[in-house]
């Protein structure tokens, strides 16, 4: 892809990762489109057939039309006739859409880097900060997690599972304890006697009651910036790529309530349709930073848009 050219990539095995990860979308509602570019005349039908698909495919109604009228427009300055003959442009188009993030505060250079992971339970939440620690250590980082989940036992319990399994040491306190006091620990342990070079905190996931998410969440930033400067300097939201729409619903809630920098998306080797993460960046504006594509711990991937653009159709 020409495009490829122009944006960051993610490094070779995340890559394959994602693409190995989209079969089952490949086979879905991405399929028919690929079909849809086989030969056929760029008339009005065609055009509005690849509008039904795409919005099938969970991209949107906004960023379908936003997808579809730039095609139009590249297609008609290039004179294309034949469908095949803008299939590359399509592919060029939906890479575009997602863009290229700014540099994750994750590179960035400082003695402690905070973490914060909210989202829904259900969601795939604490496994995936499992896989990011994973991930970082593997790139040579020390990692601490904190449970301030400590609304569910269940929640802390699962973290500590985590920590034991990957070799990373999770702090945690009693089950109803004060999220934010499990946060001030963490960070009293990462600064001093453990090291860390990064710490990722656990969340409560309650939307239902936004207005006491909130109000922890904001609790928990604060204690973060009043102990490590500028912290916390990423805050990751997890959706469920198998939700569709209610993960772009869900993402709305809770940029309200938090400011998030980034998202992990999980399960993307689940959904047959996986336009969601166009809907995300269109609907957001926050870049798509990992992507969980499959079960095991090492299941865990950079997100790289031409890499996903490819995996959709080939």
């Amino acid at each position: 892809m020409v495009l490829s050219r122009f944006l960051k990539r993610a490094p070779k095995e995340d890559q394959e990762k994602i693409e190995r990860s989209l079969e089952k979308t490949r086979r879905g509602v991405f399929g028919h489109i690929a079909s849809l570019f086989q030969a056929n005349e760029l008339d009005e039908e065609f055009w509005e057939d690849l509008e039904a698909l795409l919005i099938q495919a969970d991209i949107g109604v906004e960023a379908t039309m936003d997808l579809v009228k730039r095609l139009r427009e590249r297609v008609t300055q290039a004179g294309i006739k034949r469908s095949d003959e803008a299939y590359t442009l399509l592919k060029e188009e939906m890479a575009a859409l997602l863009g290229e993030a700014p540099p994750p505060a994750l590179e960035k250079p400082r003695l402690l880097t905070v973490v914060l992971v909210v989202g829904v339970n259900g969601s795939g939440k604490t496994t995936s900060i499992a896989k990011l620690a994973y991930y970082l250590k593997q790139q040579g980082k020390k990692v601490l997690l904190a449970a301030a989940d400590t609304y569910r036992a269940a929640a802390i319990d699962q973290l500590r599972t985590w920590g034991d399994r990957i070799g990373v040491e999770v702090i945690a306190h009693q089950p109803g304890s004060d999220p934010g006091a499990v946060v001030y620990d963490a960070i009293r342990a990462a600064q001093e006697s453990r090291k860390a070079d990064v710490l990722i905190i656990d969340t409560a996931g309650r939307l239902h009651t936004k207005y006491n998410l909130m109000r922890e969440l904001t609790k928990i930033r604060n204690i973060c910036s009043r102990q490590v400067h500028r912290a916390p300097h990423e805050t990751y939201l997890v959706l469920d790529a198998t939700t569709g729409q209610n993960a772009v619903i869900q993402a709305k809630k809770f940029k309200e309530a938090v400011d998030i920098t980034g998202v992990i998306l999980t399960k993307l080797d689940g959904t047959a349709k996986g336009g969601v993460v166009f809907a995300i960046q269109r609907e957001l504006g926050v870049p798509v930073r990992f992507v969980g594509t499959g079960e095991k711990v090492t299941d865990f991937a950079e997100f790289d848009p031409v890499a996903f653009v490819e995996g959709l159709f080939s």
